[in-house]
């Protein structure tokens, strides 16, 4: 390992970079003025909630912002060291961080395979405990493509699944896997919630299929509205 990076893996350093990067949130929410969409939600999302705040996930720096202050919000972050700076930062803007992987491609396959199972099992204690979820949905190093891993979680928990994005009109967008996005302060901000999506206890492989494509479609709906209403369409092509 270099010696830089053993110095970003010491916890002085770690900590204080995560508070620096909540501080950084905290202006680029300020600064930037939001559109919420539909308009009016509160009433709507406490009918839903507990619900799993499905995103893609090179939107996940700004997801704490859906959050409001009566929300009880959880996420999941691998444990490796990379995640720890993401954990600092998501706890300090109120977020209730889940450090374990996530349940990837499991759907109605054996769901107790290694790897996944420790994070669905405590996705789903967050869930009876009435926390929302946010899940980053996509296939793992594949941008945009929904994974099975966040069906599998409402299939087994029994809450909906509610698109979301969060955006901002002046942003970064880095050349990762992911697509990763990168809001700056002073400009426009829009948030919107699609519609939710139930996936049964009881399902056959092939209507899975068709609702893992419903919830990919909608996610890439609300995603490319959310630019659209920053007027920064997102140029970059769904996959197919």
């Amino acid at each position: 390992m270099s010696l830089i990076k053993r110095i970003g893996r010491a916890a002085p350093v770690q900590n204080a970079l995560g508070m620096l990067a909540e501080r950084y949130l905290r202006l680029v929410r300020r600064t930037n003025h939001f559109v919420v969409e539909p308009t009016e939600p509160n009433a709507w999302l406490d009918g839903l909630s507990p619900f799993i705040a499905g995103m893609w996930h090179g939107q996940h720096t700004m997801i704490s912002f859906m959050r409001r202050p009566h929300d009880r919000i959880a996420t999941i972050i691998s444990r490796s060291a990379d995640g720890n700076v993401n954990t600092i930062t998501l706890t300090r803007m109120g977020v209730s961080v889940i450090r374990a992987s996530g349940a990837r491609g499991r759907a109605v396959r054996d769901i107790r395979a290694k790897g996944g199972a420790e994070g669905l099992r405590a996705m789903l204690r967050a869930l009876k405990d009435g926390q929302t979820v946010a899940f980053s949905a996509d296939v793992p190093k594949v941008s945009r493509r929904c994974d099975e891993g966040i069906l599998t979680l409402a299939r087994f928990s029994g809450r909906p699944i509610v698109p979301v994005a969060v955006v901002t009109s002046r942003h970064l967008r880095f050349n990762s896997w992911d697509r990763a996005c990168f809001g700056l302060p002073f400009g426009r901000g829009a948030m919107v919630f699609g519609e939710p999506i139930m996936v049964p206890r009881e399902i056959e492989p092939d209507a899975f299929e068709v609702i893992r494509l419903r919830v990919q479609d909608e996610m890439n709906r609300v995603h490319d509205r959310a630019y659209s209403l920053v007027g920064r369409p997102d140029r970059i092509g769904n996959p197919p």
